[in-house]
């Protein structure tokens, strides 16, 4: 059996595992590429993105699990480990990543860098600087772009 169609069973399996019970995540996948997904997760409550939905992009390589797939922001957030064109820095996604990883566990982590940003290793160092800064301002602010974005 090829690597690709090996990736192709993983992904189908992962997506009836989150489809086929109560999840805290929204999946959706391209009619058109099956190694495409789109995932809406909610901010989460007691943060400035709470109330917000987020959309991201998942893109998976042929070689999945033994790649990490390329998750992409769709929605615009204001984040220190999250730039303007929706890259996410999490180590998970690079030299962390492991093949028993899943697209949910994944998500979950995201959902878990949107509470606990890391600032000491940001994407955005303004926003991060202003994260350990200035907290107060930090969470207006995203607060702000929560409410005008997601």
């Amino acid at each position: 059996m090829s690597i690709e169609k090996k990736a192709m069973q993983r992904i189908e399996k992962e997506f009836k595992d989150m489809t086929s019970k109560d999840s805290l995540y929204s999946i959706g996948r391209d009619s058109n590429d099956f190694f495409k997904w789109n995932a809406m997760i909610p901010g989460p409550d007691g943060t400035p993105y709470a109330g917000g939905m987020f959309s991201i992009d998942i893109k998976f390589p042929k070689n999945y699990p033994f790649t990490a797939p390329k998750f992409t922001f769709k929605t615009l957030v204001y984040h220190p480990n999250i730039n303007s064109q929706g890259s996410i820095c999490l180590d998970i996604l690079k030299d962390k990543w492991s093949p028993p990883l899943t697209v949910e566990k994944v998500l979950l982590s995201i959902t878990s860098l949107l509470a606990d940003p890391n600032p000491d290793d940001p994407l955005v160092a303004e926003i991060g600087e202003l994260f350990k800064n200035n907290k107060f301002q930090f969470n207006q602010r995203a607060r702000e772009w929560t409410e005008r974005h997601a």
